[in-house]
């Protein structure tokens, strides 16, 4: 499996970050769904179901050939997010959480998916800021995506 090193594609100071309700930040690269990224992600939350990791059976199943498991899918909002967007001039990053989450289409292992994102709103908290981020994974030549999710990300100074 490779490992995608790249430099966000827009960077800010935390300034520039309170200003950027709306802001449309674009899409990432492709990635591909392997069936050993499925594996690895089977082993360390402990889900082997077959629609996963037996891709015989997978064939015969409900989807055709097995799939990513929906939480995967979801954890690549963090690569994803370091591709597009990051914020200088703060001394912590964090995940903040999850407002609302829906897994609409299964990915094929073999796929490839991509994330767009909108930073919906920022907020002033104490020491910081906080964003809310409305990301979709898309599923490349699918018209409907793999996940919508709002995210929320804080940034202190």
């Amino acid at each position: 499996m490779t490992t995608r090193v790249t430099e966000p594609r827009l960077t800010v100071d935390f300034d520039k970050l309170l200003t950027m309700a709306g802001a449309d930040l674009g899409t990432t690269d492709w990635m591909e769904i392997t069936q050993d990224r499925v594996n690895l992600f089977a082993d360390a939350t402990d889900d082997h179901q077959w629609i996963h990791t037996d891709p015989e059976r997978a064939k015969e199943g409900p989807f055709g050939a097995p799939i990513a498991h929906g939480f995967l899918t979801l954890s690549l909002v963090i690569p994803f997010w370091g591709e597009l967007f990051d914020v200088e001039g703060v001394t912590t990053k964090v995940n903040y959480g999850l407002d609302k989450v829906r897994f609409t289409s299964p990915v094929k292992v073999g796929s490839k998916v991509r994330m767009a994102a909108t930073i919906a709103e920022v907020t002033e908290v104490k020491g910081g800021a906080q964003i809310k981020v409305n990301a979709t994974i898309e599923i490349e030549g699918q018209e409907r995506p793999a996940v919508v999710a709002e995210f929320l990300a804080r940034f202190y100074k």
